[in-house]
């Protein structure tokens, strides 16, 4: 298992100050970034994606999206720039310019540690960055508790013909990896993914699916699935539209690690 408090891959969220990586109750506020199409045709197409922190699935009425950890990975693997970047109060909007065939991922990757010490006699608290960490508590802090929070949030979109090559999993935190191709997802058809925590499966998991649209409907259209011995859950989709996953899972600290608090949200498009 990854040692998070030395893992090299944390430098990719350095720079991250905030996130609240816990398990989402009934109340909680959700995080999703949803794109304006997910499966596009010729050989040179536009999409808009909105981010944001909610109440309801795709409805902006909290707070916008911190962007800092965005990565766009296009179809060859290299990363791509999110264009016409924006942040306003509720939401965060960009664009992403498809010029390659084949499926991007559009993942926001953040990382935060919160920790408390006693140091003189006094409880004190530090937040921050993983790659800030080992220096963040000072010398002489005794009774130091820390804890590792990792949050993915993403899409995936395709241009042309379906690819799979941005799937490979980095090893860290909460992910998933699809089974069934995530811009291939039609009504009628079972959709399977498998949720990894640091690269193994993540078995036993309780997954949450919402389909947007809820503030017009009169109860909240919601799923809830567990992950099988292989990580694996498959949806039997109700409608069209868009589904927002969301998984979260907490992993004990030892030999060298940081206790961890991950969660992976996801949106995907069921066509008709």
């Amino acid at each position: 298992m990854t040692r998070y408090r030395f893992s090299p891959l944390l430098a990719f969220v350095a720079g991250v100050i905030a996130l609240m990586a816990v398990p989402l109750g009934a109340h909680a506020h959700r995080a999703w970034m949803q794109p304006s199409s997910t499966v596009l045709s010729g050989t040179d197409a536009w999409i808009g994606v909105d981010a944001g922190m909610s109440n309801g699935v795709f409805i902006a009425d909290h707070a916008a999206m911190r962007l800092d950890g965005l990565t766009i990975t296009g179809p060859d693997g290299q990363l791509l720039s999110p264009e016409n970047m924006m942040r306003g109060r509720y939401r965060a909007t960009f664009d992403v310019h498809l010029t390659q065939q084949g499926t991007y991922r559009i993942a926001n990757v953040l990382g935060s540690v919160v920790a408390s010490y006693t140091l003189n006699g006094e409880r004190q608290r530090w937040r921050g960055t993983p790659a800030e960490y080992p220096q963040g508590v000072p010398e002489g802090a005794t009774a130091v508790e820390a804890t590792l929070s990792a949050m993915r949030v993403e899409t995936f979109v395709t241009l042309g013909n379906l690819s799979d090559d941005v799937f490979v999993p980095t090893g860290y935190g909460l992910e998933m990896v699809p089974v069934t191709h995530p811009n291939d997802l039609v009504l009628g058809e079972a959709g399977q993914f498998r949720l990894l925590i640091d690269g193994r499966p993540a078995a036993g998991l309780e997954v949450t699916i919402a389909r947007g649209g809820s503030r017009y409907r009169t109860a909240p259209e919601e799923l809830t699935l567990t992950t099988d011995a292989d990580g694996v859950y498959s949806v039997d989709w109700p409608e069209a539209g868009m589904y927002w996953m969301h998984a979260s899972i907490q992993v004990p600290g030892g030999d060298g690690r940081l206790p961890l608090s991950a969660q992976y949200n996801g949106v995907v498009e069921v066509l008709p």
